[in-house]
């Protein structure tokens, strides 16, 4: 008769390399889509860019030069100068760092809320998913953006350091963004719970922290990859949108947003379009190429999910 200890480790051997095997075929199907590949080499470059570029620029964001102001594209300065004397391809790399972290962060902590609240409002049923789900239909019904305008403007009205605007703002845009993803995470729970896996953990008295960590929870992990993937363009697109009337990262913090912001008058935009063109690029081929690796990722992990 084979030792238990010797059927464990063969069955956990077999449970690693069948996952190895799942996202191998994962990685195959993405690897054969060329726009999703596409998307993944430009979010490559933007993230060097962002967080490496500035490291080999000879300027700095605080270096004002009053002889330089608005000045056009030139071998010294590639994009030209903005209002206070200040390369703007530098501005450029530090504002990607901004608008990236605060896409990546909001993304992040609406993933985390959603995926949990989903889960345990799918998992206990009842009251719990009474409470979750009306309170997401609630935040659901109301404009996202007006929505943000409101709490910004009510964060300007207390005068909110300008270094801590940043996490306000994502946590302002993960409150927004995690109902419809919880929406997800708790439709797909409901499926899951009447599979044949759940079944038999409930015929072996397990904890149900174990169903939800072990084996609940794992399942939503592709559904989650693709929503967070496409949450972070809107997260960026959202934090722009803020940052550009002034209800979001201020200056002298740079994003996106608040750049383009900083053309502000009719001649800045007819005369001096390296002051808002750049950024606005920026943000167009930052989100398209989000969202071309996250339909690459939903047809990859899930080909079922192909839209016809």
């Amino acid at each position: 008769m084979e030792n238990p200890s010797v059927m464990t480790v063969s069955q956990n051997r077999v449970k690693r390399e069948r996952k190895s095997s799942l996202w191998r075929q994962v990685f195959q199907r993405l690897f054969k889509k060329k726009i999703a590949l596409f998307g993944l080499g430009f979010l490559i470059f933007i993230f060097l860019f962002s967080f490496i570029g500035p490291f080999l620029s000879p300027y700095t964001t605080a270096g004002v030069d009053t002889s330089n102001i608005k000045q056009p594209p030139s071998s010294a300065h590639w994009l030209g100068t903005d209002s206070l004397g200040r390369d703007v391809l530098t501005r450029l790399m530090l504002a990607g760092r901004i608008s990236l972290t605060v896409g990546l962060g909001a993304m992040v902590m609406s993933v985390t809320i959603g995926a949990l609240l989903g889960t345990l409002a799918g998992f206990y049923k009842g009251i719990v998913d009474q409470i979750v789900m009306r309170t997401a239909d609630i935040l659901m019904t109301l404009p996202g953006l007006p929505l943000l305008f409101i709490m910004a403007a009510v964060m300007s009205e207390w005068k909110v350091p300008a270094e801590q605007r940043l996490y306000i703002v994502m946590l302002m845009l993960s409150l927004v963004g995690w109902p419809g993803l919880a929406r997800l995470v708790r439709s797909q729970i409901l499926s899951l719970r009447e599979r044949e896996f759940i079944q038999a953990t409930e015929a072996l008295g397990l904890r149900d922290r174990r169903k939800l960590l072990n084996h609940l929870l794992p399942n939503t992990v592709p559904l989650l990859i693709v929503a967070g993937t496409l949450s972070v363009g809107s997260a960026i697109l959202s934090e722009s949108v803020l940052s550009y009337f002034g209800l979001g990262v201020v200056p002298p913090t740079a994003s996106w947003g608040n750049m383009i912001n900083a053309a502000n008058s009719l001649i800045d935009f007819q005369k001096r379009p390296w002051l808002w063109i750049p950024p606005g690029v920026a943000i167009f081929l930052t989100v398209i190429s989000i969202n071309l690796l996250g339909d690459g990722l939903r047809d990859a992990i899930d080909p079922n999910m192909k839209r016809r």
